[in-house]
């Protein structure tokens, strides 16, 4: 029998790429989003499936909505990837953050427990939670210390799914996901910002970047394989709860040298704090610039994940290492911009 999955936020990179990978296992795939985004399929469109997904506008603030949806479908696999996952957003939507990552994580367990009670529930949680790391590297078993209004709703979350599975023997379990990014990664997201603003500046659309902490350091790894994780942690007999990282550390510093150096640019760094600048060794010229507004208001310095228990137990293993993802992300955006380019230039002509 064909299995059913619903996953929301099927407009964003997670859920293009878990919708894909559950197509390819013979799924039938529900994917909500809010209704002034279920036009928004470019993702999905992307991968070539935007139209294998039946996609149903849902609210997350809107309790019956969510009931209703579940109540029809009762789906053999639930994944909520949606959120307001924009840390910085977080500090200025404290409110409506703590809505949709927390409050909205209770809405559909409690719509599950009372309509569709066999379930197999998935939580997006987020190192983020781990914010002023107690050690490292953080695993299951870490301390959390979160640092945004971000990392505070996703905590909540994390903690009620693990109650409503410790207290109603359901099948839910968070998944605590380290960074991961890829060519579908939202451009508000700080890998994404380097590699279409260096593409830009490289094509002449753009004079300059301007980032915040290039110290912070993160670890960064493909989507692509963090959604196999997700679909693994929900065929295991018992639920649990693992965290998915590659293990690796680096700089945002770096991931923009190693970005540009695939432009065939060598940055030079000089100045220090707000004056820093990232130059282009062999024209002198100016590529990335440092702006404040761009700090958090609570730095998060340090994150890297022991996966540790994910390949032990779900036996995965991350395949694609930072080098790869960076160029990955910068030969995507490169292609684009030299595209729109070449598109332009044919539509002046003619």
């Amino acid at each position: 029998m064909q299995k059913t999955a619903i996953v929301t936020g099927i407009t964003g990179q997670d859920g293009a790429y878990l919708a894909q990978l559950l197509l390819a296992k013979n799924y039938k795939v529900y994917g909500t989003a809010r209704r002034s985004s279920v036009d928004n399929m470019q993702r999905l469109k992307h991968l070539g499936i935007g139209d294998q997904v039946e996609v149903i506008g849902m609210e997350l603030m809107e309790p019956s909505n969510i009931q209703s949806v579940i109540a029809a479908i009762k789906p053999d696999e639930f994944y909520n990837l949606a959120a307001q996952s924009f840390v910085a957003a977080s500090f200025e939507q404290p409110l409506y953050t703590a809505e949709v990552d927390a409050l909205a994580v209770t809405r559909i367990l409690e719509s599950l427990r009372l309509s569709s009670p066999k379930t197999r529930f998935y939580q997006a949680s987020t190192s983020e939670m781990f914010g002023q790391v107690r050690a490292i590297p953080q695993n299951e078993d870490t301390p959390f210390h979160p640092r945004s209004p971000y990392a505070v709703a996703k905590l909540y979350a994390h903690h009620i799914t693990i109650n409503y599975r410790e207290s109603y023997g359901m099948y839910a379990c968070s998944g605590i996901l380290f960074n991961h990014e890829s060519p579908l990664r939202g451009s508000e997201f700080v890998t994404r910002k380097i590699t279409r603003g260096l593409a830009a500046i490289k094509c002449g659309k753009q004079d300059r970047i301007e980032l915040g902490n290039m110290d912070a350091k993160r670890d960064w790894g493909f989507a692509g394989d963090y959604v196999a994780g997700m679909w693994s942690m929900l065929q295991q007999k018992e639920a649990d709860d693992y965290v998915l990282a590659t293990g690796d550390t680096h700089t945002v510093r770096e991931f923009a040298v190693l970005a540009a150096k695939h432009l065939g640019v060598n940055l030079e760094w000089r100045g220090e704090g707000v004056n820093e600048t990232g130059i282009d060794s062999a024209t002198g010229k100016v590529w990335i610039a440092i702006n404040p507004k761009y700090y958090r208001p609570a730095e998060v310095n340090l994150l890297i994940g022991d996966p540790s228990k994910a390949k032990t137990k779900l036996n995965w293993n991350p395949s694609v290492r930072f080098e790869q993802l960076v160029q990955m992300m910068m030969e995507a955006d490169l292609a684009a911009e030299e595209k729109n380019t070449e598109k332009k230039t044919t539509n002046m002509a003619a």
